[in-house]
């Protein structure tokens, strides 16, 4: 499987140090540590600072939405690995304006456990850090066990929603609440339609046949609940939502945000003909799209493939999904 990369052990810092330059009106490396990566100008004294992160391999995740409105800073991992404490402090001391930062990432033990020694070590330099784990995978966990589902795109949603509260001037309880909030009403389920393959190995990260898909298959090759032939995007569409809809039951007059996105390799006619299904269907159920974003949000190197999120909006959570952003893979007036 063929990739444009000099050493396979330096893809990560080589990114990192190409997306700085193509970016310096937005961020910067820290000279601390190279695997820090905070914005330029969003940091300001009493504004709560907003830290993502997870492992590489996932673009434009989590570096892509440094910027006005959404996110100050991003430690990054090795390719589909958490981030070790060290840039997540380093981050955090940075992004730290006074009042508190929020952590916020997918709920992988890896993630969890350096993100919580980042923590503790922030209190120790007087930082107040609270954490919100993204659960959005409809298909990692029952409903009944909700906890220990994984974070997957929905994670774009409830990344912008607190990005939002913490511009508004929100403390840092608002914003947690928001975040929290914000993941409660979000459920994502996706579909495989091929492999990735991780720099250092070179080889597929799971194996599909050429006339197979795999549903509710994890971003960095969990195994799925359901494998069978492939379907037409409609067919796709109506599994994924059907899941979606199964566990977060909509009524007319819900008002939702709804997300495609992209695995890695899937076009954009490919995303557009899921969306317009999706469209469809919630058209039929008598529920609003308020707003829809189509694009590839948290990918999985080249995995073939898409996911469907909804968020189920109130007036707060309408407000935060509409708040302008200004980072340098997405733009929202």
């Amino acid at each position: 499987m063929k990739k444009l990369m000099n050493q396979p052990n330096s893809v990560v810092d080589e990114m990192i140090e190409g997306y700085e330059a193509a970016y310096p009106q937005y961020v910067k490396i820290l000279p601390q540590n190279k695997r820090s990566v905070v914005s330029v100008d969003t940091v300001r004294p009493g504004k709560v600072g907003v830290v993502i992160g997870g492992g590489s391999g996932h673009e434009p995740a989590f570096m892509g939405v440094i910027g006005k409105g959404f996110v100050d800073g991003v430690p990054v991992g090795n390719v589909f690995a958490s981030p070790p404490p060290d840039p997540i402090l380093e981050v955090t001391k940075a992004v730290d304006g006074g009042a508190g930062v929020i952590y916020m990432y997918g709920n992988y033990a890896g993630d969890c456990m350096n993100f919580d020694m980042a923590a503790e070590l922030a209190a120790m330099e007087g930082i107040r850090v609270e954490t919100v784990l993204v659960t959005d995978d409809v298909a990692s966990a029952p409903k009944s066990d909700i906890d220990r589902r994984r974070g997957i795109a929905g994670g774009f949603l409830v990344f912008k929603s607190a990005g939002a509260a913490a511009d508004k001037g929100y403390s840092l309880d608002e914003v947690v609440r928001v975040a929290r909030k914000a993941n409660d009403q979000t459920r994502t389920m996706g579909v495989a339609l091929s492999p990735c393959s991780v720099p250092q190995t070179g080889k597929p990260s799971f194996v599909l046949a050429d006339d197979e898909m795999e549903i509710g298959l994890g971003i960095h090759g969990e195994p799925g609940v359901e494998r069978g032939k492939l379907k037409t995007a409609d067919e796709v569409a109506d599994a994924l939502l059907d899941r979606i809809i199964d566990d977060m039951p909509l009524t007319p007059d819900d008002r939702v945000a709804v997300l495609v996105n992209g695995l890695g390799s899937t076009t954009y006619m490919e995303q557009f003909i899921m969306y317009r299904r999706v469209a469809a269907r919630l058209a039929n159920l008598g529920v609003k799209v308020h707003r829809s974003f189509v694009g590839e949000f948290v990918t999985s190197l080249e995995m073939g493939g898409c996911s469907i999120t909804i968020m189920k909006l109130d007036d707060e959570l309408a407000e935060m999904i509409d708040h302008p952003v200004d980072t340098p893979m997405y733009v929202q007036k």
